[in-house]
């Protein structure tokens, strides 16, 4: 079968101005915080304190149980996506998801720092980052109903560059509101880390309000309802969409694997950068907000930005060209470690500014690929694919934490943990660059 003779869904959409674009991207912007506030920039740095024990076990005690989240999206991902799909509620799905997501970024509120509450904090983070990803695939399986071909790259660059830009929003605000005064809004102060806690809970407030729009703006749309499956017969249609790509669209597999080893590595970028300003360079719970801050208007900008140009040159050149420059300052940051808060000022802000193009170009890589009546399928595959890998840059980042103690004898050794993200984002672009241009693929 020739590509075209396949409807995508993308040519099957009256695309949308940008009035629907923007409530489209709100999704985005509101449930931003649980990325940037939550896994990155506060939380992430909170439960990995010294509060909660050494810098190297927090360190990889948090690196583990980001694994084991992995595991579970990649777990549910095709029972979940494919139900949107053959229910045709893509849409009410994830407005319940979103809706759980709010509630448990709300619950790290009780997260006590003490030893004891490590746990808990990671289970409750662990519960969310899947809820997350889940929601995720629905939400990306609306660009249809927002974008056309000759569109999705700004369309798809717009949605995460105004994520990021909402990241800022709630980081500034929790910033001057709760952390940087002494005694902050409600009377709120740093004992107890009741100024982290109650920042959770404006999370979850954030989420589930600036979400709205979105969810009011698309509609699941009338389609016949298919039967519905077990876990054990839906395992089994992915395995056949599996097949099916093998024989009809092999560069298409090959997308989808080189996108989960180098969507893995942009994932750890964020995961554990956060991590290394404060446990390597030394800065505290507000400069790691300011430079959160900061990192998200670059990184909005320049998604936004390169949007414009994956319409232009297309999705792969831009997946490489930041694929390569993440990799260059990567290596920049593990070997300047010992320059100071400086060194991550500018090689930090430099990797911000292209892990948010490589994540939206894939995303408008895989939309344009995708049949009329697929997205929910299509999308859950991806997510799958993507997760069943997600081991890799926590295990990498533990892993060279491990390996930098045993060769230097340093009691902090996290800087070393850089080496394994670097790893997985090189190994992400050496795959990537056999795949054949979008142009060349079916599904």
């Amino acid at each position: 079968m020739d590509p075209e003779e396949v409807t995508t869904s993308l040519e099957a959409s009256e695309g949308a101005g940008l009035r629907k674009i923007t409530a489209w991207a709100f999704w985005d912007w509101g449930s931003q915080p649980w990325n940037t506030v939550i896994t990155t920039f506060v939380f992430a740095v909170y439960i990995t304190s010294e509060s909660f024990g050494s810098t190297n076990h927090t360190s990889q005690m948090l690196a583990l149980s980001t694994a084991i989240a992995g595991f579970f999206v990649a777990v549910l991902a095709p029972v979940l996506g494919q139900n949107s799909d053959r229910s045709g509620r893509t849409v009410r799905n994830l407005r319940w998801q979103t809706w759980i997501l709010a509630a448990v970024a709300a619950s790290l509120f009780f997260v006590q720092p003490s030893p004891e509450h490590l746990i808990l904090g990671l289970v409750l983070l662990g519960i969310g980052s899947v809820v997350s990803e889940i929601a995720g695939v629905n939400y990306n399986a609306t660009i249809e109903q927002v974008a056309t071909p000759t569109t999705v790259g700004r369309v798809s660059g717009y949605g995460w560059g105004f994520g990021y830009l909402g990241g800022i929003v709630a980081l500034l605000t929790l910033y001057f509101l709760f952390v940087q005064p002494e005694v902050g809004l409600f009377g709120v102060t740093g004992e107890d880390g009741m100024d982290i806690r109650v920042s959770m809970l404006m999370c979850g407030i954030w989420i589930a309000v600036f979400t709205i729009p979105a969810l009011v703006a698309l509609k699941d749309r009338p389609r016949p309802r298919a039967p519905r499956v077990g876990v054990i017969q839906s395992y089994k249609l992915l395995f056949g969409t599996v097949r099916r790509l093998w024989k009809t669209s092999r560069h298409t597999v090959w997308f989808l694997l080189a996108s989960a080893l180098f969507r893995d590595g942009l994932a750890g970028v964020f995961a554990f950068g956060a991590v290394l300003a404060a446990g390597t360079f030394g800065m505290n719970a507000g400069e790691v907000i300011i430079f959160g801050a900061a990192a998200n208007i670059v990184a909005g900008v320049s998604t936004i930005l390169f949007g414009l140009v994956d319409d232009w040159i297309g999705p792969k050149k831009v997946i490489l060209i930041s694929l390569f420059a993440l990799v260059a300052l990567g290596l920049v940051v593990f070997f300047l470690h010992d320059g100071g808060k400086t060194v991550f000022w500018i090689a930090g802000l430099g990797l911000t500014a292209f892990v948010g193009p490589a994540q939206a170009a894939s995303r408008s890589f895989l939309a344009r690929l995708i049949p009329e009546g697929k997205s929910g399928e299509i999308f859950g595959l991806y997510a799958t694919t993507g997760r069943v890998v997600s081991f890799l840059s926590p295990a990498a980042f533990g892993l060279g934490i491990w390996i930098g103690a045993r060769v230097t004898g340093e009691e902090n050794t996290q800087y070393w943990g850089i080496l394994g993200i670097v790893l997985i984002l090189a190994a992400g672009a050496l795959a990537m660059l056999p795949v054949k241009e979008h142009t060349h693929h079916r599904i």
